[in-house]
């Protein structure tokens, strides 16, 4: 990936050179994160309009679901930590 990019994505994901779709996704993942409680069918017939499929957005839902269980479990334990 591209520094710049990278960088982009990292201070503001909503103005980062990224297409329709990537910022739909990632505005899923943000409220997938935030509160999933609030994931409404709205946000998956969005991503569905973005091109996602029901797979597409299993796999979306289970990667963003693994990073914030992993980073919860790392962080209650304190690892990386100094």
């Amino acid at each position: 990936m591209d520094e710049g990019l990278i960088t982009a994505i990292s201070a503001d994901y909503t103005t980062a050179p990224i297409t329709a779709a990537e910022r739909v996704m990632l505005d899923y993942v943000v409220q997938l994160t935030r509160d999933a409680t609030r994931v409404t069918p709205s946000h998956h017939e969005r991503l569905r309009a973005a091109g996602f499929d029901d797979r597409g957005i299993l796999q979306i839902t289970l990667i963003a679901s693994w990073f914030n269980y992993i980073n919860r479990v790392a962080d209650a334990l304190g690892v990386g930590r100094d």
